[in-house]
């Protein structure tokens, strides 16, 4: 398994923005999901082994953007004109499977502590 490392969640206006990061032991396909209070985690991006191939959730797709540097093996989800609805726990995953890249959250194995992303109106 992989050891993941999460920071740069907070409390942001909405309209704002926040970079997470993910500093991972290894190198494999990483995603980003989110949980709010009472529902269930839901997938929010990935990206393969080489950054090469990117993958969003609908709800997020233009407003956030992830990215990879495979020199630090950090993962990073850019997440701008953050909405109230965004507000969850967000965590970063690793896939050491060797698959090009999931958004299925049964074929990560290895999970970050959690951030707390709080979008105030």
């Amino acid at each position: 398994q992989v050891q993941l490392v999460e920071s740069g969640g907070g409390l942001v206006q909405a309209g704002g923005s926040l970079r997470l990061s993910c500093a991972a032991s290894g190198r494999t396909s990483m995603g980003w999901f989110r949980q709010a209070p009472g529902k269930e985690r839901d997938f929010v991006a990935a990206i393969s082994r080489t950054g090469f191939i990117t993958y969003y959730a609908d709800s997020v797709k233009g407003r956030f953007t992830i990215s990879r540097d495979n020199a630090k093996n950090t993962a990073y989800l850019q997440m701008n004109s953050l909405k109230p609805e965004d507000t969850a726990v967000y965590y970063c995953a690793a896939d050491s499977a060797l698959r090009e890249l999931s958004i299925r959250l049964e074929n990560y194995d290895s999970w970050g502590q959690g951030t707390q992303v709080t979008v105030s109106s």
